[in-house]
Formats: structure tokens, C-alpha cells, sequence
């Protein structure tokens, strides 16, 4: 049994050498493989963040030196500005000389001022006479107008401008030419404006039915042949022959006077002419206050509608009817005188003067005493 146990315990050391020594030998290898490979990785790592690192420092680097740059500009613009203002500075008067200049600026504002007041003292006089100038220069215009015109309307309103500008002044001196103001207003208020304006458009008018006016021929009614007669062949013929002829010829023992003659042609034309005239010539009076001119031209055109041109035409009627009426209108009216109202303003103005230069006088003589 002893021996038999004994190459047992012998062999199991046998066996067991040769697995230990195969297992340890690669595990060794592979641990120095790993360890090496994690220094590499670490070494790469450790390359790439020194590299970045670099960089950062190298752009950094770069923009502080680009700032550098700007602050350096600044600071010699800064340089310029301060030496222009010290050159500025330099130019600039001393404390006595400002000193010397305020009190020249005072002094030329105080004479400013009164120049002002007395500039504002002088103007409200002077503006006084130049509206009271304008007053008299109103009615010297509406005089005129009256004389040149026979306006009775537009002198009216002139010579209301004239008396507000007085009343204005609020002067009591200015009683006298307000009071004949006050006449002439009431004087051409009285006066009725004539429409001369109207009148020259119904002349117009007719003027342009002249062109259309014509003469109407008188119609014969002939006698019919009475009925029932006997009569024979040669009786009839002659009948019938001079029934034609009778068409041709026509004697009136008792003729009426508004027969006229029969116009047509050249000779019509010269009578529409000759009418037209004549109304142009009474507008012309219209418009210029002429009556009697005006009353002579509508009688020639009167007398042309009568004697050329037959009565019983409705035409010739009616613009004879038309000038018949428009005859007594009246294109002239007597106009009132302006020139006591005229007289009484300028003897106003003349009063304004002399007080004006009395009262100058009498400021002038203390100064010159003193």
C-alpha cells in the first residue's frame, strides 16, 4: 500500500511543472503591450493640447498687438487734438482784453436799445402820415374814376376807405374833412350806378340777329273766277291768259305804306351792314357814358329797320320793339364833386405838419440853450 502511494505523490510534481511555466510567460508580454500603448496615446494627447495651446497663445498675442496698434492711433490723434487746441488756446486774448470787449458789448447793446425806441417813436408817426397819404391818394383815385369813368361804386368804396382810415386816427382835428366825407358819401349814394355793362350785351345781341334778319316779300291772294257764268271758248282762253299774266303784274291804286321795297343780294348785305354799325356805335356810347351819341346811333338804327325793311315781318318787329326800349336807358349819369371833400383832407394833413414841426421846435430849443 506504501509503495503504491509513493509514485503517485512522486508524479503529481510532474505534472505540475510544465503548466506553470507555459501560462506566465505570455501574460508578461501583453501588460508591457498595453502599457505601452496608453503612454503613446497619452504622449499624442499630451502633443495635440501643447499644439493647441500654441495656437491660442499666438492669436491672442495677435489681437493684443492689433489693439496696441488702435490705442496707439487714439493716443496720436489725442496728441494732434491736444496741440491744435493749445495752438487755439495760444490765440485766444487775455483776461483785460475780454475784460475790455464785455464791457464794449454792453455798451453797444444799451445804444442799440435806444436807437430802437427812438426808431419805434419815429415809425408811429411816420406810419400815421403814410396812412393819412394813403387816404388822401383814395380819394384823388375816386375823383378820377368819377371824371374818367362815371363810376359811381368804385368811388363810393374809395371814399369809405378814405373815412376809416381817419376815423382811425382818432384825431378830433379830423372833424371837418370827416364831416365832407360824409357829404360826398351821402351825394354818391344818391346816384343810381347805370348798367352800362347790361346794356352793351343786349346791343350784342341784337348785333348778332342782324345777320339772320331778311325781308319777307308781300303774297297776293288772287281773286278766284267766279262760277256758273256761261262763257264760250274765246272767253276762256282769255281768261286763262290773263290769269297767267296776272301772276307777273299787279297794280295797287291804294298801296299800303309798309310796302318796302324788296331787298336781296348786295343790297341786303349793305343794309344789314349799315344796321350793325349803328349798334356798335351805341355800345361804344354805352360803355363811355356817351348819351348823346348813344341816342343818335339807336335812331340810324331805327330809321334802317323802317325804311328797308317790311313791318309785317316778325323779325323786324321785334328788334324794332327791342331798340324802342332800350332807347330811354340812361349810359350818363351827373356825378358828384369830390374836391371839398379833396380840400378838406389836405387842409387836414397841412394842420398835422405845422403842429408836427412846432412841436420839434419847441423840443429843440432847451438842448440848443444848454
Amino acid at each position: 500500500m506504501s509503495e503504491t502511494a509513493l509514485p503517485k505523490d512522486e508524479a503529481q510534481p510532474a505534472l505540475d511543472a510544465p503548466v506553470e511555466t507555459p501560462i506566465t510567460a505570455p501574460r508578461r508580454g501583453n501588460g508591457l503591450a498595453i502599457l505601452a500603448l496608453l503612454l503613446g496615446a497619452a504622449g499624442v494627447a499630451a502633443g495635440g493640447w501643447g499644439l493647441w495651446q500654441v495656437r491660442a497663445l499666438q492669436a491672442s498675442s495677435q489681437q493684443q498687438l492689433g489693439q496696441v496698434r488702435t490705442l496707439d492711433e487714439q493716443s496720436q490723434g489725442i496728441a494732434q487734438a491736444q496741440q491744435q487746441l493749445a495752438a487755439r488756446l495760444a490765440q485766444l486774448p487775455g483776461a483785460d482784453e475780454l475784460e475790455e470787449r464785455r464791457r464794449l458789448v454792453a455798451q453797444l447793446q444799451g445804444d442799440q436799445q435806444r436807437l430802437n425806441q427812438r426808431l419805434e417813436t419815429v415809425l408811429g408817426a411816420s406810419r400815421k402820415d403814410w396812412r393819412l397819404a394813403e387816404a388822401e391818394h383814395l380819394l384823388r383815385l375816386a375823383s378820377l374814376r368819377l371824371s374818367a369813368l362815371q363810376d359811381i361804386n368804385s368811388a363810393q368804396a374809395l371814399v369809405q376807405g378814405a373815412d376809416e382810415i381817419l376815423r382811425e386816427q382818432s384825431d378830433p382835428g379830423s372833424y371837418a374833412a370827416r364831416e365832407q366825407l360824409a357829404k360826398s358819401l351821402a351825394a354818391l349814394r344818391s346816384v343810381e350806378q347805370p348798367d352800362r355793362t347790361g346794356l352793351y350785351l343786349q346791343l350784342a345781341a341784337l348785333r348778332d340777329q342782324v345777320v339772320q334778319l331778311a325781308a319777307v316779300s308781300p303774297e297776293y291772294q288772287l281773286q278766284e273766277s267766279p262760277q256758273g257764268l256761261a262763257t264760250t271758248d274765246t272767253d276762256n282762253r282769255w281768261s286763262q291768259w290773263w290769269e297767267q299774266i296776272s301772276r307777273y303784274f299787279r297794280i295797287d291804286f291804294n298801296p299800303d305804306d309798309n310796302i318796302r321795297p324788296l331787298l336781296a343780294g348786295q343790297g341786303l348785305n349793305q343794309v344789314r351792314l349799315a344796321l350793325s354799325l349803328a349798334l356798335e356805335q351805341a355800345q361804344w356810347a354805352a360803355l363811355n357814358g356817351e348819351p348823346a351819341v348813344y341816342a343818335r346811333a339807336l335812331g340810324e338804327a331805327r330809321s334802317v329797320l323802317q325804311g328797308n325793311f317790311n313791318q309785317d315781318n316778325p323779325q323786324s318787329q321785334a328788334m324794332l320793339a327791342r331798340i324802342t326800349e332800350l332807347e330811354p336807358k340812361a349810359v350818363s349819369v351827373v356825378t358828384p364833386d369830390l374836391a371839398a371833400s379833396l380840400s378838406a383832407v389836405q387842409a387836414y394833413l397841412e394842420r398835422r405838419h405845422l403842429s408836427a414841426d412846432e412841436a420839434k421846435a419847441s423840443a429843440g430849443k432847451p438842448a440848443t440853450q444848454e
